[in-house]
């Protein structure tokens, strides 16, 4: 019996992934036993080949196209040994002693649902902490600013910087440790999601059963964020537009009634009109890069906001449930 399955989802971060498999197959530790699974997303360059030769002992899932990372986190689990799923970013590099402290953490505490540890970028600062689940107050940066003022002695108090362990609403999906029946009892990663959001609506699932989300703050891994999000112009304003598909997707997973509707459109309209300013910037400056993104993204959220009330449905259009629809 394998003890962690370490499941990651790669698509054309072949750099990356190679370095995220040489920590991985680096680690031969006595206390608990490994198997590493990787799925790519129909990266369709063939480098997948060449990867299942230098890496003999991982298991390469060929993806039947680039389908999310929420479908590829689902594919991996089904074919995993492991007791735990350790689900991980291709732009990691991990160590023995994290590993062992999230695995022991898990183990010894039942109703922590996932644990997590720090995530350290490659100019040595740490990725934010304090993640709470978005609501009508917390949609913009503007409005998290002050959703934080408002509430500083409550989140100081949770999130003291002298605590081991701190328990956030959510983790990032870089790095999720989970038990499989964990992950059973919440039916794994909601694929209506394309890409982003799958990992708060999974935390989301847990502490609606009652489940523990945890951070670890005295082991860390590397995360080097982007990879295959910022390949060039257009895969960026893709990943960019999809950031904003899935907060419509998951205040539609998550609120009822009136509440969701209110939200729903509040967000259209303010997303609408923020890049339409944007758009309107970029095509001024269209010869900036970090400007002309801003033109495709607002193109992308058009189109997303017709196939939306076209379908009646606000599942992003490139996930594998909307194709099922």
């Amino acid at each position: 019996m394998i003890d962690i399955s370490i499941i990651i989802v790669n698509y054309k971060s072949w750099s990356e992934l190679n370095n995220c498999l040489q920590s991985i197959i680096g680690i031969n530790s006595d206390r608990f036993t490994l198997e590493t699974i990787v799925v790519d997303n129909e990266s369709n360059d063939y480098k997948i080949n060449e990867f299942k030769q230098l890496f003999p002992t991982v298991s390469f899932i060929e993806n039947s196209g680039n389908n999310g990372f929420a479908n590829g986190c689902n594919l991996g689990a089904t074919l995993a040994k492991g007791k735990y799923l350790f689900f991980l970013n291709p732009d990691t590099v991990i160590y023995e002693d994290a590993v062992y402290k999230l695995w022991k953490t898990s183990f010894e505490n039942p109703n922590y649902g996932i644990v997590s540890c720090r995530q350290t970028n490659e100019n040595y600062g740490k990725y934010t902490e304090i993640r709470f689940f978005p609501s009508f107050f917390t949609l913009f940066g503007y409005s998290r600013v002050i959703y934080r003022i408002v509430n500083y002695f409550r989140l100081h108090k949770k999130f003291n910087f002298h605590k081991e362990i701190v328990f956030p609403d959510w983790v990032t999906g870089a790095a999720v440790f989970i038990s499989k029946e964990w992950f059973a009892s919440v039916n794994g990663w909601t694929e209506k999601y394309w890409l982003y959001f799958e990992d708060v609506d999974l935390c989301k699932k847990i502490k609606g059963n009652n489940g523990e989300i945890c951070l670890i703050r005295t082991t860390n891994i590397f995360h080097k964020h982007g990879g295959s999000t910022r390949i060039n112009i257009k895969t960026k304003a893709l990943t960019k537009t999809e950031v904003l598909i899935s907060k419509h997707v998951y205040f539609n997973e998550h609120k009822t009634g009136i509440i969701k509707n209110c939200i729903q459109f509040f967000l259209l309209i303010s997303l609408l009109i923020e890049k339409f300013i944007f758009a309107i910037i970029g095509l001024v400056f269209f010869f900036i890069p970090k400007l002309k993104v801003n033109v495709y993204i607002f193109i992308n959220l058009i189109n997303y906001y017709i196939n939306a009330i076209s379908k009646k449905s606000w599942i992003s259009p490139r996930s594998v449930k909307y194709l099922q629809k």
